[in-house]
């Protein structure tokens, strides 16, 4: 077999009928034997190993998907684990069902290659209504502009009918620290008035000691009319209107009474002498909140 320059060039054929000499020899991957052109399929030279990696898929009439029958087991068996685990009737119509033209009367079925999609309307169509005036296309939607607007105002509505209740937490939280820092400052606007009249009585003596002849006269004694602001009495209407005129209208004094510390309201700028009083204004007018 051969030649004396290729001894090993070509082979007979495995079948015994056959034995033909085949200088291309095709060798079966199942039984491992060579074979002429004629004899190289499982069919023709009948392999006794054809099955054994054969796969066999059936399709399931349920839900369209291939089902692989183990090799040596029984095909029912196979069907029912396909059944009770993967099976999904629903997929049957995403797999049969081929999608066609939206046009009415138009039957063509829609593939890669004859779909054009509408970019007013969006929609998939065949290439024989892939224009606007063939498929009665509406044309693109037009943008509400005053949607955007209205969702705002329903949103703010909403909001003032119904509060929420983390609002009404979180104001009620704010509430008790500011009345905890407005009985602070009111400590301290106390403490700071009490240093003022003592300071505003030790100016009212030095000025009775310095006042004129006509004012220390009638200033002094004990009399019907008091002076509002220093509480000193006077024996007539004149001689406390001088004292007014003289000591505290003159003098540097009321400024000093006048400048007193005022609590203005975050919400309405309104102001207050009392802490406690801008607290209430606030929880009564506000509702408990200081954001304007």
């Amino acid at each position: 077999m051969g030649t004396p320059q290729f001894p090993d060039l070509g082979k007979h054929c495995s079948v015994e009928d056959c034995k033909l000499i085949d200088f291309l020899p095709f060798t079966c991957d199942r039984c491992r034997q060579v074979f002429c052109l004629e004899h190289r399929s499982y069919i023709q030279h009948d392999c006794p190993k054809a099955d054994s990696n054969g796969v066999t898929v059936v399709i399931c009439p349920l839900c369209a998907k291939g089902v692989r029958l183990v090799p040596d087991e029984d095909p029912n068996i196979s069907w029912e684990v396909h059944v009770n685990t993967e099976c999904d009737p629903s997929n049957y119509d995403k797999v049969t069902k081929k999608r066609k033209c939206p046009v009415r009367g138009c039957r063509e079925v829609l593939t890669f290659s004859n779909t054009i999609k509408c970019r007013d309307c969006t929609l998939d169509h065949c290439l024989k209504h892939r224009f606007g005036q063939d498929h009665n296309c509406p044309g693109p939607k037009k943008p509400d502009v005053s949607y955007s607007f209205m969702g705002l105002l329903n949103r703010s509505k909403k909001e003032e009918s119904k509060p929420n209740r983390a609002t009404t937490v979180s104001s009620s939280k704010w509430a008790t620290n500011f009345l905890s820092a407005a009985s602070t400052v009111r400590a301290s606007a106390e403490a700071g008035m009490t240093k003022l009249s003592n300071e505003i009585s030790q100016a009212w003596q030095t000025a009775t000691n310095s006042a004129s002849p006509s004012s220390s006269n009638g200033s002094g004694g004990i009399g019907p009319e008091e002076c509002p602001q220093c509480g000193t009495r006077f024996s007539s209407v004149t001689n406390l209107v001088e004292h007014v005129q003289k000591v505290h209208e003159k003098g540097g004094n009321q400024s000093r009474v006048l400048q007193l510390p005022m609590e203005v309201c975050p919400k309405c700028s309104k102001g207050f002498r009392d802490p406690v009083a801008l607290v209430e204004h606030v929880e009564r007018d506000h509702r408990g909140t200081s954001k304007a």
